[in-house]
């Protein structure tokens, strides 16, 4: 996100897809003192005024109860406390919604009440915390970002020092220190994007940096220099209710007399409050294909091999950069579209599993079952990945640990019980296919149990 900018604003008065087709461009607004237009809304120099305190006082009538809006106690550590609070709550609501957040926010507080109890859990606990709330890169920097602020030992009060933390941009700097601090300064999200477009109409797309900057720039006009931490959650507030992207509530909005936008979409027919901001069509994800195959090591009888005494689990830890870095998973490679087959997917993974963790499927172990489970979509933000699952359940001699102790780097390897897997923090791709894999077994053994006791041991013969 680009910092809060000084230059003028120039904004369009018209959505892009209205001027093409063939209306003429509205003047230019300059500032924030153009944002009252009609000579029935009150005078331009009031207007920001007047926008400020009926926000404000909506806020104040109808704000939602959030277990992380609460006031803080006196002196530093009741700011600190707060800081800490709002920190956590907005990386997790970026990408998250509310309903989802508040268990996730509750039971971490729980678990880590500070900054310094946060800045002592290891990756792999955050990591488990964090399970099913996706893009865990912000549970990373949440972690790394306790450490360095832990090993200061202070919050960061202002905006430009709480950008100097890791994984804190722009906006969560806003947050934290117009909200726990009472900072002047403004925040800048998806909500607020569309607050300040249809207030000023404009019809820029909202992703380039120049408009960006211009967002930021009315944002920090607007700002209430009294209630700034107050007035930008109402702005998030705002946008998250009444100002929604389909559906907007202008009827109930608290500031409606001054919006542009629904002046224009008074005055002409053909423009619209939902104009604005202009939607930008989203780049269409990259297709990946991966085969994954759920490793099972067997210690007891084929027939039970659905029984979680006698299972264990290869897990695999992913690198520590890139995409889902430093979670566990199970084996897992790319393959080609072309190589999707059963066949060509088996031989990619034997490959893997012989490169990398010395496990010669064919030659050391005694494979008892080998069959495809099924395939599971997983969509990122820019992937969308087709995992096609296999379950393979080995047979070994002796020490099962020795799986382990083979491989390139032993620490990236592990083997887990089902009882230990099922309370696992996996993703949710990854908890798919344990779950694909679980069915797959608790059928094979149904079926199992309905063959003759006298059949079943001749095919097992066989």
């Amino acid at each position: 996100m680009a910092k809060s900018p000084k230059g003028k604003v120039t904004t369009s008065r018209r959505p892009a897809r209205k001027l093409q087709a063939g209306s003429a461009a509205a003047p230019p607004s300059a500032d924030i003192e153009d944002l009252a237009t009609s000579a029935a809304l009150v005078g331009p120099a009031s207007a920001p005024a007047a926008l400020r305190s009926g926000l404000l006082r909506w806020y104040d009538a109808h704000r939602r109860d959030l277990p992380w809006r609460f006031s803080a106690a006196p002196g530093r550590e009741g700011r600190e406390k707060r800081a800490y609070a709002v920190w956590v709550s907005e990386v997790m609501l970026q990408q998250t919604r509310v309903p989802v957040v508040i268990d996730y926010y509750s039971r971490w507080m729980e678990q880590w009440p500070t900054v310094e109890t946060l800045a002592a859990a290891t990756q792999e606990e955050v990591n488990e915390m964090w399970a099913g709330l996706g893009y865990y890169r912000r549970a990373r920097f949440l972690l790394e970002g306790a450490k360095q602020i832990a090993e200061k030992g202070e919050f960061p009060s202002t905006a430009s020092t709480l950008r100097q933390v890791r994984g804190i941009g722009d906006y969560t700097a806003g947050a934290i220190a117009s909200i726990a601090f009472n900072e002047v300064t403004p925040l800048v999200d998806g909500n607020v994007v569309r607050v300040i477009s249809r207030l000023f109409a404009i019809a820029d797309n909202p992703k380039e940096s120049s408009t960006i900057k211009r967002f930021w720039e009315l944002a920090g006009q607007l700002v209430d220099p009294s209630r700034p931490g107050d007035f930008n959650q109402a702005m998030m507030e705002l946008g998250a209710t009444l100002c929604s992207k389909t559906k907007p509530g202008c009827s109930e909005c608290p500031v409606s007399s001054h919006c542009q936008a629904l002046a224009l979409s008074q005055e002409n027919p053909l423009v619209g409050v939902t104009d604005y901001p202009r939607v930008v069509p989203k780049a269409k994800p990259r297709h990946d294909f991966a085969a994954v195959c759920v490793v099972q090591i067997a210690q007891g009888l084929e027939q039970e091999m659905a029984a979680s005494h006698c299972n264990l689990f290869l897990l695999i830890k992913r690198p520590e950069e890139g995409l889902l870095a430093g979670l566990w998973e199970f084996p897992s490679v790319l393959v080609d579209e072309s190589k999707t087959d059963s066949l060509n997917r088996r031989k990619e993974m034997d490959k893997y599993l012989k490169q990398w963790l010395d496990l010669d499927v064919k030659r050391k172990y005694d494979v008892v079952l080998r069959e495809d489970v099924g395939q599971h979509v997983h969509i990122f933000s820019h992937i969308r990945l087709k995992m096609h699952v296999e379950l393979m359940v080995l047979k070994i001699q002796g020490d099962v640990g020795q799986v382990c102790n083979k491989g390139q780097d032993s620490m990236k390897l592990k083997l887990v019980d089902e009882n230990s897997i099922d309370s696992m923090g996996l993703t949710s791709g990854i908890r798919k296919v344990y779950n694909m894999v679980k069915a797959f077994k608790e059928k094979k053994l149904l079926e199992q149990s309905q063959i003759p006791t006298r059949k079943r041991s001749r095919r097992q013969k066989q």
